[in-house]
């Protein structure tokens, strides 16, 4: 993506989700999860186009898909996976509600994705707090040509959560300008 606006973005005709992690960032991604808690879990990858994830999960128990070879995470049925599961990926931000409800349903022990900054909401918070849920880990990072500042989330079940929402709606004080 060369010189994109907001403005494009929000006008677009049609959703450009396929944009490839680079390897290292992967590889820091998946070292932000706190591994030693999580090798006796499966480990999945939801959209593996390139495989930078599944291939350097910490473990070889371990599963992916992708919707251009046939298998859509959207799709996936929530027995297909143990209760011990890891979701780690970058997923395609224009079905990213989607994603996070399916990511809940799946019910796994700790998930962690790399999305946008702006796509870090209070609502998705909220379905992950009371999902239980906890933001354990953040880290905010650019990615040369992706659309402004990215951010690595790792939430953990059963765990509490580094940042609080506040959905007060806060409005100037009235100051005299004597």
């Amino acid at each position: 993506m060369s010189s994109t606006s907001s403005h494009l973005i929000k006008n677009r005709k049609e959703a450009k989700d396929i944009f490839i992690t680079p390897r290292a960032l992967a590889k820091m991604h998946i070292d932000l999860i706190p591994t030693e808690r999580y090798l006796d879990c499966l480990w999945l990858d939801p959209c593996a186009n390139s495989n930078v994830y599944y291939d350097q999960f910490p473990t070889e128990t371990k599963d992916r898909c992708e919707i251009l070879e046939g298998s859509d995470f959207l799709k996936i049925d929530p027995k297909k996976y143990p209760e011990h599961l890891v979701i780690c990926s970058n997923p395609p931000y224009s079905i990213l509600d989607d994603w996070f409800k399916k990511t809940i349903e799946l019910n796994p022990q700790c998930f962690s994705y790399l999305i946008g900054i702006g796509n870090l909401t209070a609502r998705r918070m909220e379905w992950c707090e009371k999902a239980n849920y906890g933001l354990t880990k953040m880290k905010m990072l650019k990615v040369k040509d992706w659309y402004g500042m990215s951010v690595l989330v790792v939430f953990e079940k059963n765990k509490p959560s580094i940042m609080t929402i506040d959905r007060t709606v806060w409005y100037p004080d009235n100051i005299d300008s004597n």
